[in-house]
């Protein structure tokens, strides 16, 4: 569906472009922006490598595992239904953790086993189970603590402080995080309210 909506943006774009004599305009902004996204990415390549690499020293040197253990406790409160040593906590865990860190590409992958292990969990059922729900909502909120993507453009087009965002990145990730949390038990609750008047 969504590959049908830009392809629709990008005809209608063309077409209009077409018609009202502005095609040079719109070649020139296509290889503008052709050589800005190389740029862009040559600048999220070197940062992300640098972030990928110290999130290996960090696994290596067993501050992930610290972390996981710090985290352990209130992970588990917000998957009561997964057990302890089951393989999708540690996926969660080094999830969350990945975000924490800004690593988002990198946590991808984690997160998506983690689904697969939560769906297991459920049955194989295609209906998203409570632990699904909750993953999902804290995932997409995500704590971060250094926006490393965001602190590598800002590189890239020579900001003066790049790294001025971390405090409001906390302070935005932290409250999406506790207010994804909020509603999901607020929905969690209402439905087993529903269920109790049936």
């Amino acid at each position: 569906m969504i590959n049908w909506i830009w392809m629709t943006m990008l005809v209608t774009g063309l077409v209009f472009a077409m018609f009202t004599g502005n095609m040079e305009e719109v070649n020139e902004a296509i290889f503008e922006g052709a050589e800005e996204a190389v740029v862009l990415c040559f600048g999220l390549i070197s940062i992300l490598v640098f972030w990928l690499g110290m999130m290996r020293i960090a696994q290596e040197g067993g501050l992930l595992t610290l972390l996981s253990k710090v985290m352990s406790p209130l992970v588990r409160r917000l998957f009561p239904e997964v057990p302890k040593d089951h393989p999708a906590m540690g996926y969660i865990l080094s999830n969350m953790t990945a975000n924490m860190f800004g690593l988002g590409n990198a946590a991808t992958p984690m997160g998506i086993k983690a689904m697969e292990q939560l769906k297991e969990l459920n049955g194989g059922k295609d209906e998203a189970s409570r632990s699904m729900i909750t993953f999902l909502a804290i995932n997409t909120a995500s704590l971060t603590l250094i926006p490393t993507t965001v602190i590598a453009i800002r590189m890239t087009y020579d900001s003066e402080n790049p790294g001025e965002i971390i405090g409001t990145t906390i302070a935005a990730t932290a409250v999406a995080v506790i207010s994804a949390i909020a509603i999901d038990r607020f929905f969690h609750w209402r439905r087993v309210q529903r269920a109790r008047a049936k």
